[in-house]
């Protein structure tokens, strides 16, 4: 077998499903030709090969490049001062009537030029790489224009080419209404002109929307979706973060990629998304910062066969959080997921969550080689450390980055 890396002397965490939590392999190789994974096991059964480089390991633990399946991470300005004012005794109420909130992030993402978003968006990104991160998905939604909201998708884009990350992009059509629409009309815009455009000029690969009684209904939701449905693009689901809204049964009448937040979804939700093959995306950073006190309902998507990933929601408002390791402890300490439950939903869980299953996840044949490198003596450590540097390096379709 000719091979461009060999990859050795380690132990891998396969994240394989059944069978033993992270699908190890004590003393294991892996062979990498043009990007993807040609061979992986024990090195006890390493085949005859030639390898254009090795690459010793000392004994160290590989995984699949960690997963970050939602996030907001391009957008202008940060909210660091509202969080003070938070902290002092402020409501969001009076903080949203001084301009600031989700306006305040609005106003200075269409301020900023291509190249600020770009920049801006590379420093968060930097901490989500140098805690094993590989693909990350990254939503519009902040625009809340036509020309604002396709200039985030561009610099989206941009960061896949550049970012040393593969990228998945989603058009976030309902987040907020502008205060210079009113909501039928932004609605109108979102559906019938923004969303079009951004697919036409190939920036969109999931479409998503914010379901709930303080942002947009179900059936605005089911206006948008619609519309994707109709240009080809799967959907996800900011559903019932604060309420029961609907928004996990919506989500299951799609074939969602993707339920996120969930912390309020009912068993008949749970029952709905297992139906539809949803996965549950849980956001325990966004849970942490709002301090919320209903946790998503884990037993349930365990006795019903949801899946669930594990992701960031890095955002400027109620989740600035870019470690995908400290969202794997959290998700841990604070929903109760086991360290192999968080992990799996930071790594193939995460890949059915961007509909990429088949490409990324696990340590398998054929599938593209990114990989993370741990100095662990053990998998669970990823969950057990809080702000422990843990990552050796990563590869990229092989390429060391």
């Amino acid at each position: 077998m000719r091979a461009d890396r060999l990859i050795t002397d380690c132990r891998l965490a396969t994240m394989v499903e059944g069978g033993e939590a992270y699908g190890a392999i004590e003393d294991g190789a892996i062979l990498i030709r043009e990007g993807r994974i040609a061979w992986v096991g024990p090195r006890t059964d390493l085949p005859e090969h030639t390898a254009a480089e090795t690459d010793r390991l000392d004994g160290r633990w590989v995984t699949p490049g960690l997963i970050d399946c939602h996030t907001h991470l391009v957008f202008g300005g940060d909210r660091s001062g509202e969080f003070e004012q938070r902290l002092n005794g402020a409501t969001y109420e009076e903080i949203a009537r001084a301009g600031g909130g989700i306006v305040s992030t609005m106003a200075a993402t269409r301020a900023a030029s291509e190249e600020d978003l770009y920049a801006s968006a590379r420093a968060r990104l930097a901490g989500l790489k140098a805690t094993g991160v590989t693909t990350v998905e990254i939503k519009s939604g902040y625009g809340l224009d036509r020309d604002s909201e396709l200039k985030m998708l561009r610099v989206a884009r941009r960061i896949g080419r550049e970012g040393g990350v593969r990228v998945r992009t989603s058009y976030l059509g309902l987040h907020a209404a502008p205060p210079e629409l009113d909501r039928a009309a932004y609605v109108d815009l979102a559906i019938d002109d923004i969303l079009p455009a951004a697919h036409a000029e190939g920036l969109v690969d999931a479409v998503d929307a914010y379901c709930e009684p303080i942002a947009f209904t179900v059936e605005e939701t089911a206006r948008l979706f619609d519309k994707a449905r109709a240009l080809g693009l799967p959907v996800k689901l900011h559903a019932d973060q604060l309420s029961d809204g609907g928004g996990a049964a919506l989500a299951a009448r799609y074939q969602a990629l993707s339920a996120d937040h969930v912390e309020h979804t009912t068993e008949a939700g749970v029952r709905a998304m297992a139906g539809g093959g949803v996965v549950a995306v849980l956001l325990p950073g966004a849970y942490l910062m709002l301090r919320e006190t209903t946790p998503p309902p884990i037993d349930l998507f365990r006795r019903h066969g949801v899946a669930m990933a594990v992701a960031t929601d890095c955002n400027p408002g109620t989740s600035p959080v870019a470690s995908m390791t400290a969202a794997i402890t959290l998700a841990c300490v604070q929903f109760r997921l086991t360290p192999g439950e968080a992990l799996a939903g930071a790594t193939r869980i995460a890949a059915r969550a961007l509909g990429l299953g088949d490409e990324i996840g696990t340590l398998e044949a054929g599938k593209a080689a990114d990989l993370a490198v741990w100095d662990i003596t053990r998998p669970a450590e990823l969950a057990y450390w809080l702000g422990k540097p843990l990552l050796e390096r990563s590869y990229v379709a092989g390429r060391r980055r």
